[in-house]
């Protein structure tokens, strides 16, 4: 199954996937706010994933633009990209399929590296709101890694 969608709030992502049901698609949300607020010690963001078939990936892409068009509050409730407009977004940015994540976890409560949007498709790295680090020590051995900031 691929993401479709990203919401904060898992009830939104439960309605889309309604949508899609009503469709004829079959949908599937994925909640990350246990692991997020646990595992990563974070205010949970970009949580709720909405996810379709690979198979059915095109019609459900379809059937988004033409949702976001006529329905404002499935655009307004949609994570996305600033840079590439992709809702496969995670959040903190840190890959959920190793041991260092826990690591990765506790510098990030720590407040050593920044908690940032990662997107999936295009590597872009961004921040909703400023977070304060301890001396900014990770832009400072990382100079590169301040790719930009915008809003979701």
């Amino acid at each position: 199954m691929v993401t479709i969608a990203t919401f904060n709030d898992p009830a939104e992502a439960r309605q889309l996937k309604r949508r899609f049901h009503d469709a004829g698609l079959r949908a599937d949300v994925h909640n990350e706010a246990p692991l997020q607020q646990v595992g990563f010690m974070s205010r949970p963001q970009a949580n709720a994933k909405v996810m379709v078939e690979d198979t059915d990936f095109e019609r459900a892409q379809n059937l988004m633009v033409e949702w976001e068009a006529t329905d404002p509050d499935i655009s307004a409730a949609l994570v996305r990209c600033p840079q590439c407009s992709s809702s496969n977004i995670e959040y903190p940015q840190m890959t959920r399929k190793f041991m260092t994540p826990a690591l990765v976890g506790v510098l990030c409560a720590l407040k050593i590296i920044p908690k940032e949007f990662y997107c999936q498709d295009c590597h872009f790295t961004w921040s909703n709101r400023e977070e304060r680090t301890i001396g900014r020590l990770w832009h400072r051995f990382f100079p590169g890694s301040e790719s930009g900031t915008g809003a979701s």
